[in-house]
């Protein structure tokens, strides 16, 4: 038998590289909560959209609903399982796929945070391996329609990097390497958690800011107070990965160090960081939006707490203050609450 593979959990980013996956022959099996989802990708297969039209493509899947995980046995157990959920989700939606994996079948977490310790915890760390997904930029529009709002990278950018807990480059993470570039450009790493933190920095100065102040990726960007923000959340953040020992990567030719001293007021650094942040809104399209300025706008859940509430929570741990991770938190679970409207005024006297 041929290696099967389940993506538990298909929304954008989860579903648009399974629709990859499926398309150059893949014996890919797409798992999800959203019964309208499903039913219409069982019906009429994924719609997958980008900013070409080489991008864009209609592909036949196999999807099914979270409630019918135990009738799979019949087609054989998984080899691999991606677990592409929310961060929240990521210990239920292990215990939904571990009792169906091969005796050697690993997972691997393709989600935004840190969750390889969390998966861990119902697996056995030896079955976890962490995928990241950096500038992909999808989202989710419609059952069985995705959108992506980044060209492919390709040779120009690293869109995928695979990495083993324990740092080690292994067969298992290759084979995942070569199953993501169906996607987009990959890689295997050595340095998991300096990319897991790095992927935080991002996260973390990107997604709360575009929930709480209804901003898009250019948005903020081009708000001179929403990109000042941007880079002093990411200097925070930055600050705590460091203290922590990890090996942080640099980000389109910035350096972490760079940021920092953008946000403690070097002007010639504050220059540069501006300089290529306005030079990314060329990169993306309008309707680009963090995913968790997307779940604010459908009225889901956000990852606030996994994501900029974890920030705070390491930050406290090695005695980094971290005041605007701790702001945004707050300004999101109010909105998520409804006690506040995402507003870029709620920022004006950060």
């Amino acid at each position: 038998m041929g290696l099967r593979v389940a993506m538990v959990g298909c929304g954008a980013v989860g579903g648009y590289a399974a629709g990859h996956m499926a398309r150059n022959g893949v014996d890919v099996t797409l798992i999800d909560a959203w019964p309208e989802h499903v039913a219409k990708m069982n019906a009429d297969g994924l719609e997958l959209r980008g900013v070409t039209s080489q991008e864009s493509f209609d592909v036949p899947v196999k999807a099914i609903n979270i409630t019918e995980v135990q009738n799979t046995p019949k087609e054989g157990p998984f080899d691999i399982a991606f677990i592409s959920t929310k961060s929240y989700d990521s210990q239920f939606a292990a215990a939904l796929i571990r009792d169906y994996l091969t005796p050697q079948g690993f997972i691997v977490s393709l989600q935004n945070a840190i969750n390889e310790e969390r998966i861990s915890a119902v697996v056995g760390a030896h079955r976890v391996v962490g995928c990241i997904a950096s500038n992909i930029s999808a989202e989710l529009e419609a059952p069985a329609h995705i959108q992506r709002n980044v060209p492919i990278r390709g040779e120009s950018y690293t869109v995928f990097r695979v990495g083993e807990q324990h740092g080690r480059i292994t067969d298992r993470i290759e084979q995942v390497a070569e199953l993501m570039r169906h996607t987009d450009s990959a890689k295997t790493t050595s340095n998991l958690w300096g990319e897991r933190w790095s992927k935080l920095i991002i996260n973390s100065s990107h997604n709360g800011l575009s929930a709480g102040t209804g901003l898009s990726g250019n948005g903020m960007a081009l708000d001179d107070k929403a990109r000042l923000v941007q880079i002093k959340q990411a200097a925070e953040t930055i600050e705590v990965g460091q203290a922590l020992g990890y090996k942080l990567e640099r980000r389109k030719g910035t350096d972490p160090d760079e940021w920092v001293a953008a946000a403690k007021g070097d002007k010639a650094a504050l220059q540069r960081i501006e300089d290529h942040l306005l030079e990314e809104v060329k990169t993306r399209g309008e309707g680009q939006r963090p995913s968790m300025g997307q779940d604010m706008q459908k009225g889901r859940k956000t990852e606030i707490a996994e994501i900029n509430g974890f920030v705070v929570a390491k930050g406290q741990e090695v005695g980094i203050p971290t005041p605007l991770n701790a702001k945004i938190v707050d300004l999101v679970q109010k909105c998520e609450r409804g006690e506040l409207t995402p507003d870029v005024k709620h920022i004006a006297d950060w």
